[in-house]
């Protein structure tokens, strides 16, 4: 949970965006506390953008099924505040240097975020438990864009970065650039729950073997996927595009891999059910050109020299400024 991880200089709008995709799961959280979070140069920042904060966090974690320790709780608490003092600092900086927003460039990026929003229904609720209203987003939206503008300007225009750079980073890094091998199978899946008992289990089976026994007579693997699986890829008469090793449950995996492209697998059983696997194709690992990522990489390293120009930058602006902090955790400087 470091700021590189983070991505502090947009927290805000990257927050807003990670709870859009949510279900609303976190409907059943206390309401988001009224107070100050922090004072930056008398610039309060109130406690509901922490609490946002803690939201997207708690919804990353109910996500893997991991419950943080004290210990991490403590230190991301202390993360997202500084995180949030950093973009104030910012901000105030921008408006100094008279940093404008677009209100075009705002508008659109505005709209591309409600595109992710289902219907208007969707929005209003979403509002009213984010207890904001469509101004406060695009304020939030608006102060993210002005600290991407002054940062850009102050050190993205001067972060230069040379081709020596990059292929020096290139040919010191070579597992960077490594993809590994990947396979391309189709499926057919009878579904067993995993509570079945064993009647239901053997009608499944003996559903699989019926399916085993027509593919052998010389029934097509697609035309049979698109009639009989229990799998969403049916549609696709079983295909499940381009994997590598892990993206699949490891019975699955294993199987797969070890085909050879146009053979077909006996009967997989793993926790989904019984599956019979084609192999389609097969492509192995391999090391991407310099010419293929070049340009990623130049910007990659950009970035790399911005980040630590903006962090002395923020450790010069934090010894001037004026900073009160309200988090009990953290309530020194």
């Amino acid at each position: 949970m470091n700021k590189k991880d983070e991505g502090w200089i947009l927290i805000t709008l990257i927050s807003l965006i990670f709870l859009l995709t949510t279900s609303f799961s976190w409907a059943g959280e206390k309401g988001i506390a009224e107070g100050k979070i922090a004072v930056v140069n008398g610039k309060i920042i109130p406690k509901s953008d922490f609490d946002r904060e803690m939201v997207m966090v708690n919804e990353r974690f109910s996500q893997t099924g991991k419950t943080p320790s004290s210990a991490e709780l403590s230190e991301i608490k202390k993360n997202i505040l500084e995180n949030l003092i950093n973009l104030e600092l910012l901000y105030q900086e921008s408006k100094k240097e008279g940093i404008q927003v677009d209100e075009k460039i705002l508008n659109e990026q505005y709209e591309n975020w409600k595109k992710q929003i289902p219907n208007q229904e969707a929005l209003n609720e979403f509002l009213k438990k984010l207890n904001l209203s469509e101004t406060g987003i695009k304020d939030k939206f608006k102060m993210g864009l002005a600290v991407q503008q002054f940062v850009e300007k102050k050190f993205g225009q001067k972060a230069l970065v040379s081709d020596q750079e990059t292929k020096a980073f290139y040919a010191s890094n070579p597992n960077f650039f490594k993809v590994p091998a990947q396979v391309r199978a189709s499926h057919i899946l009878i579904k067993v729950d995993p509570k079945a008992d064993a009647a239901q289990k053997a009608a499944a089976r003996k559903k699989i073997d019926d399916i085993q026994n027509q593919l052998k007579n010389g029934e097509d693997f697609s035309e049979l996927a698109k009639r009989v699986s229990d799998c969403p890829s049916k549609t696709k008469g079983g295909d499940l595009g381009y994997f590598s090793r892990g993206q699949m449950v490891k019975a699955f995996d294993d199987v797969a891999f070890s085909l050879k492209p146009g053979e077909v697998s006996g009967i997989v059983e793993t926790d989904f059910g019984f599956h019979i696997i084609k192999l389609t194709d097969k492509k192995p690992e391999t090391t991407l050109a310099y010419e293929q990522v070049k340009d990623r990489l130049a910007a990659m390293l950009k970035n790399d020299k911005v980040e630590k120009e903006t962090d002395l930058y923020l450790e010069k602006l934090k010894k001037d400024a004026k900073i009160e902090k309200y988090l009990k955790e953290v309530n020194t400087r």
